[in-house]
């Protein structure tokens, strides 16, 4: 088994990932900035658990940090990303590209060959997407590096702690009734279970046959918008009317939001991602992976309680 150093350990992702490494008989360095980080990674792991993780302390945007964070490594999971910002795309490009160029010249620096990148769903690299085109541009110089690489690209995820179906619920719980959706609500999505993104990372360890190779991942079915919010009213057992909003009005006022740092369920930048499908094929895990996703049906009872007690 492999001792992994995985960055963004105290992420929703990541606290799930670095259980499911850990089950798998892997040992974990886990990367984080402060002691609060530390804390959550250690919180969240069963007490038999956390004697086979350390706890390394770095920044994915300070490089003279990542070097001695991977000492005693021979694989790293890259999970550390943002999916928004305040400034136009700055901090995107700053944690997401260069951050992932950072720990990819610390690992060909420390000769930690085995890197495991943890990429997105329909990102292209378009200047006016910042989040995708952030995504897009570190996946090309992960693919590029000449490590022993996999990519894995999963459509939006749910289970505990999750950051887009949370926003969702807290949408829910601020209305009086009434929950606008954008646009028609015919965007489409293909939610995968964390925890089968879980078993996608081990299995991608434990076989080298997916080196130089990248994985679009989504769940058995594609969803609408419209049908992610119904399924959320579900989870949380609540009632609302859905009322579809031009997508012209939610942009401004989330752009009034976004220029005096007002918080917004929704980034600009996330409303001109929608006129991308953010789907694969819906047989895209079992052909790479061996193994049928669960459903979301009836997976979103978490959202009953907010992300802070989940």
């Amino acid at each position: 088994m492999s001792t992994i150093l995985v960055t963004g350990a105290n992420g929703f992702v990541g606290s799930h990932l670095v259980p499911a490494l850990l089950e798998a008989g892997h040992r974990v360095l886990a990367l984080v900035r402060d002691d609060t980080g530390a804390d959550e990674v250690v919180g969240r792991l069963a007490p038999a658990q956390r004697g086979a993780v350390e706890i390394r302390r770095g920044d994915v945007t300070r490089p003279d940090t990542i070097g001695a964070a991977l000492d005693g490594a021979d694989a790293i999971l890259h999970l550390a990303a943002i999916p928004r910002d305040w400034d136009g795309g700055a901090s995107l490009r700053l944690v997401n590209t260069e951050g992932t160029r950072n720990v990819l010249r610390a690992a060909e620096a420390a000769g930690v060959r085995r890197f495991v990148h943890l990429g997105a769903l329909g990102v292209v690299d378009d200047p006016s997407l910042h989040f995708g085109g952030s995504k897009a541009k570190a996946a090309a110089l992960v693919r590029a590096s000449g490590l022993d690489w996999t990519i894995l690209d999963p459509s939006i995820l749910y289970g505990p702690r999750d950051g887009f179906f949370n926003i969702l619920a807290g949408l829910v719980r601020l209305s009086p009734g009434i929950v606008p959706i954008t646009g028609s609500g015919g965007a489409r999505f293909q939610p995968l279970a964390i925890e089968d993104l879980g078993r996608a990372v081990a299995a991608t360890f434990a076989d080298p046959g997916t080196i130089g190779h990248e994985y679009e991942l989504g769940g058995p079915r594609h969803w609408t918008y419209r049908e992610i919010m119904e399924e959320v009213l579900r989870g949380m057992d609540k009632r609302r009317l859905l009322l579809p909003m031009p997508v012209a009005v939610i942009r401004l006022v989330a752009g009034a939001a976004e220029a005096v740092r007002l918080p917004f369920p929704v980034a600009t930048d996330q409303l001109r991602q929608l006129r991308f499908d953010n789907t694969t094929a819906l047989d895209s895990v079992r052909t790479a992976f061996g193994f049928e996703p669960r459903p979301m049906e009836g997976g979103l009872t978490h959202l009953r309680r907010r992300a802070k007690d989940q």
